[in-house]
Order: structure tokens, then sequence, then C-alpha cells
């Protein structure tokens, strides 16, 4: 009996974890993308980090973007075509992502 329980358990516990798939490198169950995956092409703009921030308004940036400063409220809405530029409080780009 106590076997089986544990089975039991570690079958729950599977079914809770999230696979990726390694080709794509998509979230397979779930319909969202990967964090790694990048859908916005922020890679691109891998050489502003560490910039300042209003090095942004030279920049063309074609699509939808979105600037979040350290301690900002910004909304939990996913849009993989949306870059995120990340700014700290010392004004300089810390980091670009995809949502």
């Amino acid at each position: 009996m106590k076997n089986l329980l544990t089975i039991a358990i570690i079958f729950a516990l599977a079914a809770c974890d999230t696979a990726v798939d390694p080709d794509t490198q998509t979230s397979i169950g779930t319909g969202l993308p990967a964090v790694t995956e990048d859908t916005c092409n922020a890679s691109q703009y891998a050489a502003l980090i560490g910039e300042d921030a209003t090095t942004l308004e030279r920049v063309l940036l074609l699509g939808q973007v979105r600037v979040i400063r350290q301690n900002q409220a910004d909304t939990m809405d996913f849009r993989p075509e949306r870059i995120n530029f990340n700014v700290g409080s010392d004004n300089r780009i810390r980091s670009t992502s995809c949502s």
C-alpha cells in the first residue's frame, strides 16, 4: 500500500511539471513560449544594456515597446512581440526581454 501511494504521488508531481521542447524552446502543454524564446528580437538591442535610457530616444524601435523603471508598476499582460527595456535607479538600461 505504501508503494502504491508513493507511485501515485510521483505521477501527480510529474503532471504538474511543464516540459520544454528542446527543438523549438516552447513550453509543451501551456501554449506560452518558454522564457528563453526571443519572440520580439530583444537580443538585437543587447548592445544598449548599460547605456543611459535616453539612448532609446535615438534608436528606431518599430513595434510595441515598454520601458520599465525600477519600482514602477507594470501590467502583467503577456505580449510576446513587445520589447521591454528594464531601467535601473541610475537611469541605465539593465536588461531587455519579451512580454
